[in-house]
């Protein structure tokens, strides 16, 4: 069995890589970038299975099937949520959400492993897909929050909002008058709930928006630390793994 990767950040495609080999998947190539797996695909034999990320550094990877036709069974690996990846879930063998779960990576190595030796090229509808990707603003995003404050209740707008932050096993909203609020959704809600142009999750324990950057600042093992107008309770760090994708949403 072939294997590929497609992932633009390396660092992400070698570690995908070294989980695949303890489930005993070798990967034959490791591709950056749509123009690099184009050349790739004119020249070689189209591997039995491709892992593929969605955005890549020079553009959607769905461009690749618009020059190739492409032959090969599919693993979407990607930090897009679920919403997005609805429609095509059925035809694809599975999708992973970035940062990848092992486990959830032998169950998909498992569901393609079941469809072998039977080599079927998938019918994925990829313009429905790359249109449905390119219009992420049609869903209505949360435009306010509303806590309770003792016996009253007090609505904020998004944009009174400097951060959310975990912390022991609380979420709290952190506002521009530097107050902390408890609020009942998860971080993995927000991140559904918010609109991805304004808001971002650099970290297990942050999601910011951008508007409410102030600085960004280099810090120790490529990472980058966020600096918020009053927020100062922990540093806001942007994960190794995450900051190629910051920078993208940030530009």
């Amino acid at each position: 069995m072939t294997t590929i990767i497609i992932e633009d950040e390396k660092p992400a495609a070698r570690l995908l890589q070294r989980k695949l080999d303890k489930l005993n998947i070798e990967v034959a190539v490791l591709l950056h970038s749509v123009e690099e797996a184009i050349d790739w695909f004119t020249e070689n034999e189209h591997p039995d299975l491709i892992f593929l990320d969605i955005q890549l550094s020079d553009g959607l990877s769905f461009e690749i099937f618009e020059k190739i036709e492409i032959k090969s069974a599919i693993i979407f690996t990607t930090a897009y949520d679920e919403y997005a990846l609805r429609a095509f879930k059925l035809n694809s063998i599975d999708y992973l959400l970035k940062p990848i779960d092992e486990d959830d990576l032998a169950t998909a190595v498992t569901k393609f492993q079941g469809r072998l030796p039977k080599k079927e090229k998938l019918q994925i509808d990829f313009d429905e897909i790359k249109k449905m990707l390119s219009n992420p603003f049609d869903k209505n995003y949360k435009k306010r929050f509303t806590v309770k404050i003792g016996q009253h209740l007090k609505v904020f707008a998004t944009d009174e909002i400097e951060c959310f932050f975990s912390e022991n096993k609380g979420t709290y909203m952190h506002t521009y008058d530097n107050r902390d609020y408890l609020i009942e959704s998860t971080l993995e809600q927000l991140e559904q709930e918010l609109d991805p142009a304004d808001f971002y999750r650099v970290s297990r324990k942050f999601i910011i928006p951008l508007k409410a950057i102030k600085e960004i600042v280099l810090y120790s093992n490529s990472r980058l630390k966020i600096i918020l107008p009053s927020y100062a309770n922990d540093a806001v760090i942007v994960s190794r793994e995450k900051v190629s994708d910051f920078k993208n949403w940030i530009e």
